[in-house]
């Protein structure tokens, strides 16, 4: 009787595939011997824009091999699980990131504010209007479960209204910002949200989600009953690395904002770039190749994780840690939240996707980088 061929993983290809994980730990080992000369010297404008490029793209390379080994992970579980296993990963890099440049040098309130809203603006509007733009430009209209979409939305929209509004309205604290029980209830409403939706989401309605995968695994060169180990262990491997690595990403950033004066926002659209680029790069392909459900997925999925786990992981660190936090979006910033919001019920309301769609949410992304600098 014959029996099903192991996968073997042979060290000489493994090396070529994973090179990047050697450049990763190269980069670790470096900050770890020579990170107080690297930081004495950024001064020199030539010598901080190197430092934070080198960590900047050794960051973003790791989170983009993260994305690869939970894409072949998704494709083996089919989904929800596999979409659920990408955003997660992603927000475990989002949450250190935060973090370790909230925690070094002066303390800088609205971190988590600016990188929640830039998230928020960068998927909702670029990753979604570039998917649907491609997408509606190759296959003119594409289909979606509309039942699925809904679903992300009833959720995302109450989190985000308690995470990045409700702080503009209350009054028993000045400003932007919420007290201790108010805190307490939008992290314990976050995570019930949260918990409720992975219920719906893996188990009784799963069919809102669920993808058939099997032509994709055979793109990827790999067949359905592969063994997952490897890219579990080679997942965590990329992950581990990238909560140092971001804790010396902090150094530069905290540099440029608090000596050359720079927005404060910076921090957080750096961080926003690191964890939204390679699930919009997955986002895209998928539209590309007619697969808009599970762009969408990413694209909701992410946003869905962001604010549903990062905004109640951020107020206990802030509790624990002593270090304040302002949540609420204030002016312009508020008023495109609104528009980003309203337009993302009318675009997810018909189960059909098209060029027009894509158009209306890259205009709300480009105001968003004109107010940024010109608000």
């Amino acid at each position: 009787m014959g029996t099903a061929p192991l996968v073997s993983v042979r060290p000489a290809g493994l090396a070529r595939r994973e090179y990047w994980l050697f450049a990763v730990l190269l980069t670790c080992a470096a900050f770890i011997w020579q990170g107080d000369a690297f930081a004495a010297r950024l001064s020199q404008p030539a010598y901080l824009m190197g430092i934070f490029a080198w960590l900047f793209v050794t960051i973003l390379g790791s989170a983009l091999s993260v994305v690869r080994h939970a894409d072949r992970l998704a494709m083996r579980l089919g989904e929800p699980y596999g979409t659920l296993i990408l955003t997660l990963s992603v927000t475990v890099i989002e949450v250190a990131s935060i973090t370790a440049i909230m925690l070094h040098g002066e303390n800088n309130p609205t971190l988590t504010r600016d990188t929640l809203f830039a998230v928020v603006m960068i998927i909702f509007n670029g990753m979604v209007g570039l998917s649907l733009l491609v997408g509606g430009l190759r296959h003119r209209e594409q289909h979606y479960n509309l039942q699925g979409a809904n679903a992300y939305l009833g959720v995302i929209l109450p989190l985000i209204a308690f995470s990045l509004l409700l702080p503009d309205f209350t009054q028993t604290t000045p400003g932007p910002t919420l007290s201790i029980g108010q805190s307490a209830f939008v992290g314990i409403v976050a995570v019930g949200l949260y918990a409720t939706f992975l219920a719906l989401q893996t188990g009784r309605h799963r069919n809102y989600f669920k993808l058939e995968d099997g032509d994709l695994l055979r793109e990827l060169g790999e067949e359905p009953r592969a063994s997952i180990l490897p890219h579990v262990l080679l997942l965590v491997a990329y992950m581990v690395p990238v909560v140092y690595l971001a804790e010396q990403l902090a150094v530069p950033v905290d540099y440029l904002i608090e000596t050359i004066g720079a927005p404060d926002a910076v921090g957080g659209v750096a961080i926003a770039v690191l964890v939204a680029t390679p699930e919009a790069i997955g986002a895209v392909r998928a539209a590309l190749a007619n697969r808009v459900q599970r762009s969408i997925n990413i694209s909701l999925g992410s946003v869905l994780s962001t604010i549903g786990l990062t905004t109640p992981a951020m107020i206990a660190i802030s509790y624990l840690t002593g270090h304040p936090l302002v949540l609420g979006v204030e002016h312009t910033d508020e008023w495109l939240l609104l528009v980003t919001l309203g337009v993302s019920i009318v675009t997810f309301a018909s189960g059909h996707a098209n060029v027009m769609q894509g158009c209306v949410h890259l205009i709300l992304f480009a105001a968003y980088l004109m107010l940024m600098f010109q608000g």
